[in-house]
């Protein structure tokens, strides 16, 4: 019987090992498919407080990695099957190994959706992007293409604007979904413009960046060249909830409920990154929400023998 396992390896993975190590709880962390989630696709993160000369995604997931094992946290790289987290005894499930756990905390964060057309995977952290927030700095004075018509598009299609010198939106429809006042700061933002019922078809570069896409517009057929020097996807994401989904509450969007000490309504069963955390999805954000959990494992553990844990939502 384990005190705690955490099932995800990215920044909020990580932070809650750290604090549940600290606290001798010996963590298990399984690591999921992509050893360090979303953050090993920035290939220079240079927002995260500490590193005042920016460093590499996956030299960042590795210190985080290196840093919990300093306390005890031992890792599995392999990934979960199966879960039961409704009973007071918690059951995780890799293919050939089961676990007994008194507390689950569920870190597998999103995954933003991808366009699926050649160039892409090739170009990820090479002028392809997912997060303006993250990327935006190294494309000043820049042509960029955001891609889609939401909210998050437009959103950070403006912020884009503080550094590209211009922000194409490309839409496969002739109108925006996004809300209107947002649709009204990019019509007269001057360093913005559209085109419209377009799709890409492939992303094309020179092997070391993204320099130009396929293009082709839906209604007349017409296919051509676009030459631009990067491209953001804002097309939405998936929290990765499939496991949970049947025994945790999700809201609208389909991201773990949780109240503001990262509990889900399942008793000894929390959620922290950018499964529960729809709007800023930062690695100092998941690392934030990540000592949370840590924390909070351990007082529930702490209290198990004791009082019984108050495990139900908070109403503020």
């Amino acid at each position: 019987m384990r005190d705690v396992i955490i099932i995800g390896s990215g920044p909020a993975g990580f932070t809650a090992a750290i604090y549940a190590a600290r606290a001798n709880l010996k963590p298990l962390v399984i690591s999921g498919l992509e050893r360090g989630g979303q953050v090993t696709l920035t290939d220079d993160l240079e927002n995260f407080p500490g590193f005042p000369d920016g460093l590499g995604g996956y030299d960042m997931y590795q210190l985080f990695e290196k840093q919990a094992q300093r306390f005890g946290t031992e890792l599995l790289y392999d990934v979960v099957t199966h879960v039961d987290l409704t009973g007071d005894v918690k059951i995780v499930k890799t293919a050939d190994q089961t676990f007994e756990a008194k507390s689950v905390i569920i870190a597998t964060g999103s995954t933003p959706k991808r366009l699926g057309v050649p160039g892409e995977e090739q170009y990820i952290g090479k002028g392809v992007s997912y997060c303006a927030t993250c990327d935006g700095f190294f494309f000043t004075d820049k042509h960029v293409v955001v891609v889609g018509g939401g909210n998050s598009a437009l959103d950070e299609g403006l912020y884009l604007t503080r550094h590209a010198r211009q922000v194409t939106i490309i839409h496969r429809r002739d109108r925006l979904r996004a809300d209107a006042i947002l649709q009204k700061r990019a019509f007269d933002n001057e360093k913005v413009d559209f085109v419209w019922d377009t799709v890409i078809e492939e992303i094309v570069g020179n092997g070391d960046m993204v320099t130009g896409l396929k293009l082709k517009n839906v209604k007349t057929g017409q296919a051509g060249d676009y030459p631009i020097d990067g491209i953001f996807i804002f097309i939405g994401h998936y929290p990765n909830v499939d496991l949970f989904k049947d025994q945790v509450d999700l809201d609208e969007m389909n991201y773990i409920k949780t109240d503001r000490r990262t509990r889900t309504n399942l008793v000894g069963v929390f959620a922290c990154g950018d499964v529960q955390d729809s709007i800023y999805r930062q690695a100092i954000t998941a690392a934030g929400s990540g000592c949370q959990a840590g924390m909070e494992a351990e007082k529930y553990v702490a209290e198990l023998e004791g009082k019984a844990y108050p495990g139900k939502l908070d109403k503020k």
